[in-house]
Formats: C-alpha cells, sequence, structure tokens
C-alpha cells in the first residue's frame, strides 16, 4: 500500500520558531454556552473506535479497531462560524497567534495576483501552502480579502491555542478525539463515513473536498473550492454537519503515540485534528474517513483548520 502523504496540515516550526505555545489563560469565563441551541445532545453508550482497513494511515496510528466507551456530552452541531467567532473577539479583543505571528499559512490558489507576488516563503514538502503575512481569521487569503460574505463559514486561521480561548470564554471544550468519532459516526458501526460507506451514493456529494488533479486542479463539483457554509450538505444521523471534509476540527488530546513518540518530549506537544479538509482528495490525502486522524503544533493556523466544540451533559 502506498502511503498516503499529508496536505493539509502544515506546521508554524517549518518556518520559524517560539511563539505563545500555551493555551491563553485568563479570559473571562461567561459560565454558559454561546448559542447552546445549536448544540446536540449525544447520549453515551460504546462503539467500535478506528480501522483496520487497508488504505488506513499507519503512521497515523488509525488502528487496530478497539471498543470504547463514551459517557453523554453535547456537542455543536456546527463548526464555529466567523460570526460567532468574531462575537467572542468583539467581547475580549482577544488577538490570534495568526495575528501574534503577523502570518498564516494560505493555500497557493486561493491568492489574489498581488497577494502571490508578495509571498517570499513556502513549507518544504508542501509547497502548495504559502507563507502569507497579513493572513488571519478575518483576511483568509490575506490582507485584500474578507469575511464579509462568509460569516455563516467556518472560522479558519486559528490555532489550537485560540480554540481553547473560545471555549474558556463560552464556558465549553473542545471534544477528545473519542467523542468525535463516536459523534462523527453518527450511530453508524465501523462506517467509512457519517453517511455510510460510499464516498458518493447515488453520484450526491454528502461532503465539501477536493475534486480534480491535487494541488492544481479543483474541479469544485461539491459547489466550493474553499470554505462552504457550516450547514451545507445532509447532517449525520445525530444531526451533525460537516464532519468529513470542510474544514479540520481541533481536538483537545495530544497526538503522541506513546512515550516512545519523539513528540512526547516536545515541549509544545502536537494536537490532534479530526474530520479532513476541502483539500483532501484520496489520491494524496484520505483523511476525510471518519477514523482519520492528523496533528499541528498547538500555535499553528492554515486556512482549513477550525473547531467546535462541547459540553459535558
Amino acid at each position: 500500500m502506498d502511503t498516503k502523504k499529508n496536505c493539509c496540515a502544515v506546521s508554524r516550526a517549518t518556518i520559524e520558531a517560539g511563539g505563545n505555545m500555551e493555551a491563553p489563560v485568563g479570559l473571562k469565563n461567561d459560565g454558559h454556552a454561546v448559542h447552546a441551541e445549536d448544540m446536540v445532545l449525544i447520549p453515551g453508550g460504546e462503539f467500535l473506535m478506528g480501522t483496520d482497513d487497508p488504505d488506513a494511515n499507519p503512521e497515523d496510528n488509525e488502528g487496530p479497531v478497539r471498543r470504547r466507551e463514551v459517557s453523554s456530552f453535547l456537542i455543536d452541531k456546527y463548526t464555529v462560524t466567523n460570526r460567532q467567532f468574531e462575537e467572542f473577539v468583539n467581547a475580549t479583543d482577544y488577538r490570534t497567534d495568526a495575528e501574534k505571528f503577523k502570518w498564516s499559512f494560505v493555500f497557493h490558489l486561493f491568492l489574489s495576483e498581488a497577494a502571490a507576488q508578495a509571498v517570499t516563503q513556502a513549507p518544504m514538502g508542501t509547497p502548495w501552502w504559502r507563507v502569507v503575512e497579513g493572513a488571519d481569521w478575518r483576511h483568509p487569503e490575506g490582507p485584500d480579502s474578507s469575511i464579509d460574505q462568509r460569516m455563516d463559514h467556518p472560522v479558519v486561521h486559528v490555532s489550537w491555542n485560540d480554540a481553547m480561548a473560545y471555549c474558556k470564554w463560552s464556558g465549553r471544550r473542545l471534544l477528545t478525539e473519542t467523542e468525535w468519532e463516536y459523534a462523527a459516526r453518527g450511530g453508524l458501526e465501523q462506517n467509512r463515513y457519517p453517511w455510510g460507506n460510499e464516498l458518493m451514493p447515488d453520484g450526491v456529494h454528502h461532503c465539501n473536498i477536493w475534486q480534480g488533479h491535487f494541488p492544481e486542479v479543483n474541479f469544485e463539483s461539491d459547489g466550493y473550492a474553499g470554505t462552504a457554509p457550516v450547514n451545507a450538505y445532509q447532517p449525520n444521523g445525530y444531526n451533525l454537519y460537516n464532519m468529513s471534509g470542510n474544514v479540520w476540527e481541533w481536538c483537545s488530546d495530544t497526538f503522541y503515540k506513546s512515550a516512545q513518540d519523539p513528540a512526547f518530549h516536545l515541549t509544545a506537544q502536537p494536537r490532534s485534528m479530526r474530520g479532513g479538509s476541502y483539500l483532501c482528495h484520496e489520491s494524496y490525502c484520505n483523511r476525510y474517513r471518519v477514523a482519520a486522524r492528523t496533528s499541528n503544533t498547538p500555535d499553528s493556523s492554515t486556512g482549513n483548520t477550525g473547531f467546535r466544540c462541547a459540553m459535558d451533559a
């Protein structure tokens, strides 16, 4: 089997060292969930987590399949939107890691001619990403872009630190990987996707991923090149939207596999991400399956990473 590569997660550490490597503290906790009406109660139970499928990524420790027990919890139907994140920033004057570093990673096809000409760096191994000064959650493709027409799209260019800050303010938390996969499966057992085993049942797109030839040609046959609105496509059996594709979602877990994993000894241990994004394609990165996982450092931000929140039931 050919090992699938990771097109979707690119670390700030590949460009520069240092920066804010801890989850922010000291923000006001309102003690209640923001937009709680958009949360779903997931009943506790047991499920089979992971996969032994031949196209799993062995370096990601997707398997073996194992039985896990989950307590009941509440989860956002949707990933956090630009509108919701703006509400948080307006209330706290919070500055994201991308704003502190003054740059973030943007996919090359989304840059304007002026923004592309200003780029001087790209990470080794993933040259389709560009280091774009002035790219942040308000300016997803650089300083000459905006979210004005994308307020119902998932917020992006948010690091794990930023997601934790939002959770603290809203009285919520990030999901564990076990909770995320249990919820994403929507009550189905060992299916590849939140809706079943076929990627496009009856020829209908159920998620926002890449169609075409990565990383140069995207046919956009699912309707979107970049992010889609958070309520696009049909929800899964638990009424959760976009658990596959659209944007990667930060989880609370560290990603190291064991105490022998070199990442175990890092000061800023990588954090898990789930769900895949609009850049995933089976020819390069098939991580839009519910069992798939990847990681990034807690201060890293990209144009295809967001998050959703949870609460104890």
